[in-house]
């Protein structure tokens, strides 16, 4: 298979067939000696071999395969920085890049976050540009500073709303809304000593009543006549500036709960 075909494959790729197609693809890379962009290869078949290594990385976000996406996107960075290369810029290189922003956001691997952020700031300013005049680098952006300011609330507007930059992106909400629940969960214990149920629902992001007796029995907590019951906290002595913080941000998580229960 050329390295062409391999190409139309994965773009028409769906779940039933991904695999095969990643797989053929793979096989012509190897036959096309592209694997990796080199002077023996012309600058054409490495670009098309660029476009294939992103087609397999979308498609792997597709199929929710977060180690494969890691894997062509390691793929990619020596075709994103090789000389012969740079008069053919790629399309989905800001798209594959944001999307690895996301993931490593998911992840909570905030120091890759701003180490490869820091890395494109400088690239960007040297072209004049900054990184947030770019849809898919702005999202993830916007997304670590709610996060960091505790601004759940808008975490979870942002990746249910509009302001999602494209499919990929979207598919990548479930993984971050379970960063942020765990994130909540770990705060409410040791701000609250119970919740109303539904207070419960909203403030976690779950879907029912009933999700948050499954959720709370994951935590170890208990319910009882409608209510939560977290256990009971001991704070060492010295994190009573943390706790009053995090008691902050909670109060402004359960606003919002209180607010999606009245419009419910």
């Amino acid at each position: 298979m050329s390295l062409d075909s391999a190409l139309t494959a994965l773009r028409k790729a769906d779940k039933s067939n991904a695999h095969n197609a990643l797989s053929k693809a793979k096989v012509a890379l190897l036959q096309s000696n592209a694997l990796v962009p080199s002077s023996a290869v012309s600058p054409q078949t490495l670009a098309t071999a660029r476009s294939v290594l992103e087609a397999g990385a979308l498609l792997s976000i597709r199929l929710q395969d977060a180690d494969s996406f890691v894997r062509y996107y390691s793929q990619l960075q020596p075709f994103y920085d090789y000389p012969a290369l740079q008069k053919s810029q790629s399309r989905e290189k800001s798209q594959i890049t944001g999307l690895y922003l996301l993931l490593q956001l998911s992840q909570g691997d905030y120091a890759g976050f701003h180490t490869l952020l820091e890395g494109l700031i400088v690239a960007e300013s040297e072209e004049g540009r900054s990184v947030e005049d770019d849809p898919y680098i702005r999202y993830p952006i916007e997304l670590e500073r709610c996060l960091m300011e505790g601004s759940y609330d808008q975490v979870w507007r942002r990746t249910t709303g509009k302001e999602v930059p494209g499919e990929e992106f979207a598919l990548f909400s479930g993984i971050l809304i379970n960063t942020i629940r765990r994130e909540i969960a770990s705060c409410a214990t040791r701000s609250y000593t119970s919740l109303p149920i539904p207070s419960a629902k909203n403030l976690l992001f779950l879907d029912s009543e009933g999700a948050v007796t499954e959720f709370a029995q994951e935590q170890g907590w208990s319910l009882r006549d409608g209510w939560v019951y977290f256990p009971a906290q001991d704070p060492k002595k010295g994190e009573e500036a943390d706790l009053e913080g995090e008691r902050e941000m909670m109060s402004n998580v359960v606003g919002y709960a209180r607010e999606l229960e009245s419009i419910v």
